[in-house]
């Protein structure tokens, strides 16, 4: 199986960027794992939120194919705690699935279009995040998850 983690804009916060990079380093081990960043819409004061939401779907839909599996990171979500993801992980894999794509949207979350392609909506937390944070918080949880799966002590329950 292979995971995808597309998001919306580039980290600017270095703290931010070198931890995401710690957790990239350790997934390796795991799972083919590629984090795809989608450049901002551009021209935004021009547009309206829902031209805005609806010019990230375009882009958004071109990453993706027809068997692909996505979850999108959306404070609607369900919630689901380290072990349940874990769960979830192993039951995608189990289930042959041969691509899972998690996908943070931009600062109003999805277009429809995307809602309707999705298979699973995940929130994080009850708490609002920068989508610049979530996206370390997010591949922290996948290590974490892939350390249960494995029984290795990086995750004391």
């Amino acid at each position: 199986m292979k995971i995808t983690l597309i998001a919306i804009g580039k980290t600017e916060d270095k703290y931010l960027i070198e931890g995401i990079e710690k957790y990239l380093s350790r997934l390796k081990h795991y799972i083919n794992f590629n984090l795809l960043i989608i450049p901002d819409v551009k021209n935004t004061k021009n547009l309206s939120e829902a031209q805005q939401k609806s010019k990230e779907a375009e882009v958004i839909q071109k990453q993706i194919g027809p068997g692909d599996v996505i979850v999108l990171m959306d404070e609607k979500g369900g919630k689901y705690s380290s072990l349940s993801f874990a769960n979830y992980l192993n039951k995608q894999m189990i289930g042959s699935v041969q691509h899972l794509v998690f996908i943070i949207g931009g600062p109003y979350g999805f277009d429809e279009t995307i809602y309707k392609r999705a298979n699973l909506m995940m929130s994080l937390s009850d708490m609002t995040f920068s989508h610049q944070m979530v996206r370390l918080f997010f591949v922290e949880q996948l290590y974490r998850a892939f350390t249960i799966l494995k029984n290795e002590p990086y995750h004391h329950a």
